[in-house]
C-alpha cells in the first residue's frame, strides 16, 4: 500500500493533476488491473481521491502516509551510504525493503546520526521531522539550452547501472555542467567541469536528472552528496 501512495506522489505533479493507472503501473513495474484494485482500497480507506477511468490523487492523509515513507527511505539510503559504506548505485533496493518496517525511535536515531545531512546520497531533500519538504527551484537537464552553465542537484536513484555510468563519467550531485551540444536525434551533450571529458547522454535519462542554472557568476559546486562513498 506504501509503495503506491509514494509512487502516486512522486507522479503527482505541483498542480496536483490525476495520476493515471498506467503511469503508477510502469512506476511500480505491475500490471493496470492490479493498480486499479488497490486504488480501490486506497480510495476506501480515504487516502486517495478516484475518479474512475481518468486516475487517482493524493489526499492530505495520503500525501503524509507518502512523506512519511519518503523520509525513510532517504534516511536509509544516506545511512548506509554515510555510515555502511554501500555504494550509493545499491542502496534504493535495500532501502525500498527496510523502509515500511523501521520504528519512529529508529527513524529518530538515524536522523541523529546523520546530523547535519538534508538530501540523501542522490540529491533528493529528505523530508524534516515534521514531514516539510524544502522548496525547489531546479528543473531537468532534457529542458536546458545548448550552452547552459549548471549544477547537479538531483539524479534518480531507480537504476542502478545508469547510477553507475552517470559516477564513472563524473555526473552526480554537486558538480558543475556545461551543456555543449543539443542533438536532433534526442541526445544532449555535456561537459563536466573542470574540463572533463564530454558525455553524451540519451533525452530519456537527462529526464532524470535535475539541474540548477549558475549565475553568470562562476560559483563554487555544492559539497558532492553521495558522502564520498
Amino acid at each position: 500500500m506504501e509503495d503506491y501512495l509514494k509512487a502516486i506522489y512522486e507522479l503527482q505533479d505541483a498542480d496536483q493533476e490525476l495520476v493515471s493507472t498506467s503511469e503508477i503501473a510502469s512506476q511500480l513495474s505491475v500490471k493496470p488491473p492490479t493498480v486499479t484494485t488497490m486504488t480501490k482500497k486506497l480510495a476506501e480507506r480515504g487516502l486517495v481521491e478516484r475518479e474512475a477511468y481518468n486516475g487517482v490523487r493524493l489526499t492530505d492523509e495520503g500525501e503524509t502516509v507518502a512523506i512519511e515513507v519518503i523520509r525513510h527511505h532517504r534516511l536509509l539510503e544516506a545511512y548506509l551510504v554515510e555510515q555502511l559504506g554501500y555504494d550509493w548505485a545499491e542502496v534504493h533496493e535495500e532501502a525500498d525493503v527496510l523502509e515500511h518496517h523501521i520504528s519512529e525511535t529508529l527513524e529518530q536515531r538515524l536522523a541523529e546520526a546523520l546530523d547535519e545531512t538534508t538530501v540523501d546520497p542522490h540529491g533528493a531533500p529528505i523530508p524534516s521531522e515534521t514531514l516539510a519538504l524544502a522548496s525547489r527551484s531546479d528543473t531537468y537537464l532534457s529542458e536546458c539550452e545548448d550552452g547552459a552553465h549548471l549544477v547537479v542537484v538531483e539524479v534518480s536513484d531507480r537504476d542502478p547501472e545508469q547510477l553507475a555510468y552517470l559516477d564513472e563519467a563524473g555526473i552526480t550531485p554537486g558538480t558543475n555542467l556545461v551543456v555543449t551540444e543539443i542533438a536532433p536525434i534526442d541526445l544532449i551533450t555535456v561537459q563536466p567541469q573542470p574540463d572533463d571529458t564530454p558525455v553524451s547522454l540519451p533525452m530519456d535519462v537527462a529526464r532524470t536528472i535535475r539541474v540548477r542554472e549558475l549565475n553568470d557568476e562562476p560559483e563554487q559546486a555544492a559539497t558532492n552528496a553521495r558522502g564520498g562513498a
